[in-house]
């Protein structure tokens, strides 16, 4: 292993920190201790930067690496230095993670990821705390088989191992067995969930076809009839800047698409319950637009903010802003009422990195209720023979196919459709009950659920 130079020779000199990486430190900083999310601010950041291309991919693999692996990198942080975590500098903490990030998962030399991110610590934190983070770093570079003696320690428990090697809470990693049963599959699964993946494109009908997408430069996916693997920056697609295509998950696309499926002859009047940020809104309204022009589709939003993102993408008139939960402010009933309901969005984590140190099981006691509430309220609205579709970004058995079984419980008349009769990639991902649950690591999409329940005429 290469020697790291001993740094503090530099001590007395001004700070020369490298631009991209500061632009990393800055977002992990306000994601981790500001409470902003990653997909959102990293862009607004690098919108405002002067960084060149290859500077903006540098410092998109640190933000989000740093961010999806720091439960990894808080284990070495823990080894090499002389108190508890929780006890250290909330910068030196971002400073070691992006440190330790660059030594062991990008393919940065050991002396640039250390004397980097030092001139870093210098610039933000002061030359103390700079001299800490260079010991902590140089430490830890030094120590190669910090994680291969974890793997053979036998005070730790199996779970913890996977926990702290793939960089996912105890709680998540249970949560995952629940469903699967199988550790290789879950092991694999959060595997993949590590895995950076480009944005998946979907090409709305009547605005934008999959050739044009395609003409560009992308792959066309094999789920969703509308959907490309894109290989090119969102905006390098005019289809995208001129917002008649979006970036939007093939497991999204694919609930909004099985929905509109179960249209009828008399399936007239449709409402998205939770239409924000408006994804599976936007692909539904031209989807009925162009093969069910005489429907009337309604998007619901209860916040004001998320309802100006629907608004983006979906005709204003069309959208309304009540409370899900209460049915009578609709004033309506409906022949097809989508809820793709608020949830811990733990089928998502590979595009939502600081997602899985955000939940915690303590956030299904208001989300549980509360997808509860908004079943209730859609049965309230739905005619006769109408279809609920319910869906969560979620494998957990509480937030699937429990409030399935609940809401069947409580509506007697409820029917559970099998999902394959709809689907346009037939039997995959459907459950033997009828519901759907994909899995990143078998359908490379997010591991999205949905049940279509149906009131009898």
């Amino acid at each position: 292993m290469p020697r790291v130079p001993n740094l503090n020779s530099k001590i007395y000199s001004k700070p020369k920190p490298n631009p991209a990486r500061l632009l990393a430190f800055d977002a992990i900083s306000q994601v981790n201790r500001g409470g902003a999310y990653a997909n959102l601010r990293l862009p607004e950041l690098l919108d405002n930067s002067e960084l060149d291309l290859r500077d903006r991919a540098f410092a998109t693999e640190l933000v989000y690496g740093t961010l999806r692996m720091q439960g990894k990198h808080d284990f070495a942080i823990s080894v090499k230095a002389d108190r508890a975590l929780s006890e250290l500098d909330e910068k030196i903490v971002d400073l070691l993670r992006m440190g330790i990030h660059q030594i062991f998962e990008m393919r940065v030399p050991i002396h640039a990821a250390v004397g980097e991110t030092v001139e870093i610590a210098r610039a933000v934190a002061g030359e103390s705390k700079a001299s800490y983070v260079n010991a902590i770093l140089r430490a830890i570079s030094a120590d190669s088989e910090i994680y291969s003696r974890l793997q053979e320690d036998p005070n730790i428990s199996d779970l913890e191992k996977l926990s702290i090697l793939y960089s996912h809470p105890t709680w998540i990693i249970s949560a995952y067995y629940d469903q699967l049963k199988d550790w290789p599959a879950v092991t694999e699964l959060l595997q993949i969930n590590n895995i950076p993946v480009a944005p998946h494109i979907v090409a709305w009908p009547g605005k934008s076809t999959v050739a044009e997408i395609l003409a560009v430069g992308g792959e066309k996916l094999a789920i969703g009839t509308y959907s490309i693997l894109s290989d090119h920056l969102p905006n390098e697609y005019p289809a995208i800047k001129d917002k008649r295509a979006g970036i939007q998950d093939v497991g999204s696309q694919l609930i909004a698409e099985i929905f509109f499926a179960t249209k009828d002859a008399t399936s007239q009047s449709w409402l998205d319950l939770c239409a924000g940020p408006g994804g599976k809104a936007a692909l539904l309204n031209n989807l009925l637009e162009v093969e069910n022009s005489g429907s009337n589709f309604t998007a619901n939003e209860p916040s004001e903010h998320r309802a100006e993102l629907v608004a983006r993408v979906v005709p204003r008139e069309k959208i309304t802003i009540h409370d899900g939960r209460n049915f009578q402010s609709f004033g309506s009933n409906y022949d097809r009422i989508l809820i793709d309901a608020p949830c811990s969005g733990l089928g998502a984590l590979r595009r939502r990195p600081e997602a899985r140190w955000r939940r915690s099981i303590n956030d299904l006691k208001e989300l549980l209720p509360l997808q509860r509430d908004l079943i209730d309220s859609a049965y309230q609205m739905l005619n006769p023979g109408g279809i609920i579709g319910f869906a969560t970004c979620s494998p957990l058995l509480a937030e699937t196919k429990g409030q399935v079984l609940d809401a069947m419980y409580r509506h007697k008349d409820l029917m559970l459709l099998d999902i394959s009769k709809f689907s346009p990639a037939g039997a995959t991902g459907v459950n033997p009950d009828g519901s759907l649950q994909l899995w990143t690591h078998e359908d490379g999409t997010d591991s999205m659920f949905m049940a279509l329940l149906q009131k009898p005429m």
